[in-house]
């Protein structure tokens, strides 16, 4: 963004600085829409045209600090909008909104330059079938089917694992689907960003992922346009290299706050709850380029903050609308140590019908989540009374869901190094085929802890195994100690 202006570049002055927006006049003819115009002494201050006032005038919102802009101070037109780099150099990189790497690491060679504003796919090059793209984690295969070249929304606070399922998704698509994944910032803390980056290193997927920030420090134009800027890049692997792409956007509603405030800074008269009225219309700019085509598809993972947990704010009712799956990770199941923590219950996918999935599938999820309501709703009376009190048939319902439970969590390949247990993939088959074996009560008088973080089913007789024999070593040395006792 540095080069100099061509020869023939348009120039005018600056009339009004107020914050990030800026008046500039022009003397003959105004610059488009989008373009990007250079100030100060050594053009570092850039800021995008956003409106024409009149015949004369532009208003602007800055992507950069304003500090030391003045009324008069010349403006240079670059005659282009923001663009983005792209190209297989961007791999392991990390960038800001002008396509600059922020990893202290020499520039990438090789690259070519995009506009970061492009046209959705149209509805003839969409695919209209819809399969399912498979994480090769259990309970998300099982119950909460994501969507190949959909997106997904993930709830959840601080502390419950949005991280590590992230993390996790990144590590299984690079290495057993040999796509690319592009991790999308938008107002992240630079400490997040931080650790980020270290925890995709030492995990190794650094080398297949490309990671673009647009910090919380920023001013609101930069934060407005690094979501673009990284679905031009997901749009390059996706058409050029027809590869498919995981883009992890965190987080979605601070997208949704950049666009207020560059909406309040440019005098729009602000809409219901004080949001701009052209949020729906931006938001939909940015999801809609989010698609799967006959070229490769982009699916979408994105970490959604619902205000005051009210589900009716208007943020979170447009964001809705474009998810096909929404994933509601719990506090109360991380504490218990179900991990990865998610809440079958209050999770949802739309694609999780018997004509995407398969009958079989459908109907093996649907009784699972009778299981867990059933049991969800026992737990006050087990409580009170204990689980002697139930009916015979309850506390068989009651060991099918602790089993189910269990047999849905799973060890992470990313936590490795911090709970010394080895990753699992596993294939929906094997998921599907555990989940029916343990409604069928195969696994009745197997304990429930054989069957807590493992792979697939059969690893629980496994472990059962291995647990029992030194069990059985210390009960026979009791067994010695009781007799010498005596």
């Amino acid at each position: 963004m540095d080069k100099a202006a061509p020869a023939d570049a348009l120039q005018g002055s600056v009339i009004a600085v107020r914050g990030s927006v800026v008046d500039v006049r022009f003397a003959t003819a105004l610059p488009a829409i989008h373009a990007i115009l250079h100030a100060g002494a050594e053009r570092q201050i850039v800021v995008e045209v956003l409106t024409h006032r009149d015949a004369h005038s532009v208003r602007c919102i800055a992507l950069t600090p304003t500090q030391g802009l003045a009324r008069g101070m010349a403006v240079h037109d670059s005659g282009q909008p923001l663009m983005a780099p792209v190209g297989k150099g961007i791999l392991s990189r990390m960038f800001d909104v002008f396509g600059h790497t922020i990893d202290h690491l020499p520039a990438p060679t090789g690259l070519t330059w995009r506009s970061v504003h492009r046209a959705p796919p149209t509805l003839l090059e969409r695919k209209t079938s819809s399969t399912m793209f498979e994480t090769g984690i259990k309970l998300i295969d099982v119950l909460l089917p994501l969507e190949r070249g959909g997106k997904a929304g993930l709830f959840g606070g601080a502390g419950v694992g949005k991280t590590v399922l992230l993390t996790e998704m990144i590590h299984n698509m690079i290495g057993h689907q040999q796509g690319v994944s592009i991790f999308c910032g938008i107002g992240e803390r630079c400490r997040e960003g931080q650790e980020l980056y270290q925890d995709m290193k030492e995990a190794g997927v650094l080398p297949n992922m490309v990671m673009l920030f647009g910090q919380m420090n920023e001013p609101p134009g930069s934060r407005f346009r690094i979501g673009h800027a990284a679905l031009t890049m997901a749009e390059y692997f996706r058409d050029d290299e027809r590869r498919d792409v995981l883009l992890l956007i965190d987080n979605i509603f601070r997208f949704i706050q950049a666009g207020s405030e560059v909406s309040g800074l440019m005098g729009q008269m602000p809409s219901r709850m004080g949001y701009q009225p052209t949020m729906g219309t931006e938001l939909a700019a940015l999801e809609e380029r989010i698609a799967n085509t006959d070229n490769g598809a982009i699916t979408s993972i994105q970490a959604v903050y619902v205000p005051a947990d009210d589900f009716t704010d208007p943020a979170a009712i447009h964001t809705f609308a474009h998810l096909s799956a929404s994933i509601v990770l719990s506090r109360k199941r991380a504490s218990e140590g179900l991990f990865p923590a998610i809440d079958p219950l209050q999770s949802n996918s739309k694609i999780a019908t018997p004509g995407i999935i398969g009958l079989r599938h459908y109907t093996l999820a649907q009784e699972i989540r009778r299981t867990l309501a059933q049991y969800a709703e026992l737990k006050d009376i087990i409580a009170m009374l204990g689980l002697e009190q139930l009916s015979p048939q309850d506390r068989a319902l009651v060991g099918r869901a602790r089993r189910l439970e269990r047999f849905l969590t799973q060890p992470f390949f990313t936590t490795e190094q911090f709970t010394g247990i080895q990753g699992k993939l596993v294939s929906l088959e094997d998921a599907i085929d555990g989940c029916e074996r343990i409604l069928r009560d195969e696994f009745k008088d197997m304990p429930e802890s054989a069957l807590y973080m493992i792979g697939k089913i059969d690893e629980a007789r496994e472990k059962k195994h291995n647990t029992e024999q030194p069990r059985s070593t210390a009960d026979a040395g009791g067994q010695h100690a009781n007799a010498d006792a005596a």
